[in-house]
């Protein structure tokens, strides 16, 4: 007889800053042993004195810590390790990583590596969708091999069209065509971004939608064949398609639509027997939902989904892969009050440039529905090595309007002295008769920021 399921003995924990904090504070909760993994840079991080054990795996740069499995492999080994939580980036969504662990006995906390391929290849991830009946924007079937095909597969849906690298991800080989004209420089542009950051040039075409909102869906399976969904996410403010605030729900949805689109992600998840946390992307114009892609792992935003639901993602994700499946079912989900959260990055307000440093004064916000997702302190030194996030502020009220309330109070007791921060910038934006109207969509910063 197999043993039956239970939660695991200790989790390495794959990353660094708050979100190594956040999967931490969830193992503590569940009464599982921690191991927190760090390069030399990282040495006195929050996570690090927090954890059961530490280990150092490397010296600053990312690929020889954090994104360099051998070491991590070695790291489970020592400390006895029976899962590893990557949290998000790094190496999250890398197929490879999940099968090294599954050859060594060591659990990875997220999907199989089957679907990770399937999603990180935005073209296969697309056609699944379609399979799935998922709506898509209109494009090309597979990657396009030239400019002349690309410009043949644009003129059957119309410009302007968007050229996208079909490997990765946060807005790196994306170009725009606005005519036939404009193909030959976006297409070459796209490729060579895509090679440069992805070592794959290949792209695929579009339909460019003028001005949509980007609304995501959460979704949880259990792996054989349940999943539910939680909602969606607003995450339309964005800069370089970099989200910088996200809110739920969204003030363009409306209950009625939230069950559907909500119902047709869960559905298509629980064809295809995903296991753990996934967000399922669209781009949304004039009342109608295009997939875009999927992200299979936890997001940045998950708190607010969090807050909205009172589930918590992080231990949902340990549960199902230790076999223990999802503690709720869809029946049992309520979306109570409204929630925003504000990325809070160690970067210039106004120009973004990185700010790393040592800071000299931190107050965090509280009170009633702030929560603040952070792992940096008073005399912490920023290093300038990775991701500029240091922060996450996340309010929750019975409305949006309460929200908005107190996430300008939140913002005005928050404290971060020694570098620059994006907090002056949220400061402003909450005071914009747009956002407090919910008036925006996935151009609107950009065209702020830019001067007259």
């Amino acid at each position: 007889m197999s043993a039956e399921p239970r939660l695991f003995g200790k989790i390495l924990i794959a990353n660094r800053g708050e979100i190594a904090l956040r999967i931490l504070r969830a193992c503590k909760e569940l009464g599982i042993a921690t191991v927190a993994v760090h390069s030399t840079a990282d040495d006195d991080a929050m996570h690090v004195r927090l954890a059961d054990e530490s280990v150092c795996i490397g010296p600053p740069p990312a690929r020889e810590s954090y994104l360099n499995i051998p070491q991590l492999l070695a790291a489970c080994e020592i400390t006895g390790a029976d899962a590893v939580h990557p949290g998000y980036g790094f190496l999250a969504e890398n197929a490879r990583f999940a099968e090294v662990l599954a050859a060594h006995n060591v659990a990875f906390i997220g999907p199989s590596p089957e679907h990770i391929r399937m999603m990180g290849d935005k073209i296969e991830a697309k056609r699944t969708a379609k399979r799935l009946g998922i709506p898509v924007v209109p494009g090309s079937e597979g990657s396009v091999k030239d400019e002349a095909e690309a410009a043949k597969i644009a003129e059957t849906f119309g410009y302007p069209v968007l050229i996208k690298a079909t490997a990765g991800g946060g807005g790196r080989g994306m170009k725009v065509a606005r005519s036939a004209a404009d193909v030959p420089i976006a297409f070459a542009t796209a490729r060579a971004e895509a090679r440069a950051a992805f070592g794959d040039d290949s792209v695929y075409i579009e339909k460019y939608l003028a001005n949509p909102r980007h609304i995501e869906f959460q979704v949880m399976g259990d792996g054989m064949g349940t999943a539910i969904h939680l909602g969606e996410r607003d995450c339309s403010l964005q800069r370089r398609h970099q989200k910088i605030l996200e809110e739920s729900p969204s003030p363009a949805m409306t209950p009625e639509l939230r069950e559907k689109m909500g119902g047709i992600v869960a559905k298509a998840m629980a064809e295809i027997k995903y296991a753990g946390a996934g967000t399922v992307e669209f781009l949304y114009d004039n009342n109608a939902f295009y997939f875009i892609e999927m992200n299979t792992r936890l997001q940045v935003e998950h708190p607010v989904t969090e807050a909205v639901t009172d589930i918590d993602l992080v231990n949902e994700q340990i549960r199902v892969a230790s076999g223990l499946g999802l503690s709720v079912k869809q029946k049992d989900v309520r979306f109570v009050g409204h929630a925003i959260e504000c990325r809070i990055n160690a970067e210039d307000p106004r120009t973004f440039a990185a700010s790393p440093g040592r800071v000299t004064n931190f107050h965090q916000p509280g009170g009633l529905g702030v929560r603040v997702d952070s792992a940096i302190f008073q005399g912490y030194s920023i290093p300038p090595y990775y991701d500029s996030l240091i922060g996450k502020l996340i309010v929750h009220g019975r409305t949006r309007q309460e929200c908005l309330m107190r996430l300008t109070r939140a913002l005005d007791e928050f404290v971060v002295d020694g570098i620059r921060s994006t907090i002056p910038l949220f400061r402003e934006l909450v005071k914009d008769p747009d956002i407090v109207g919910g008036r925006y969509d996935i151009h609107w910063l950009e065209k702020r920021l830019t001067p007259h």
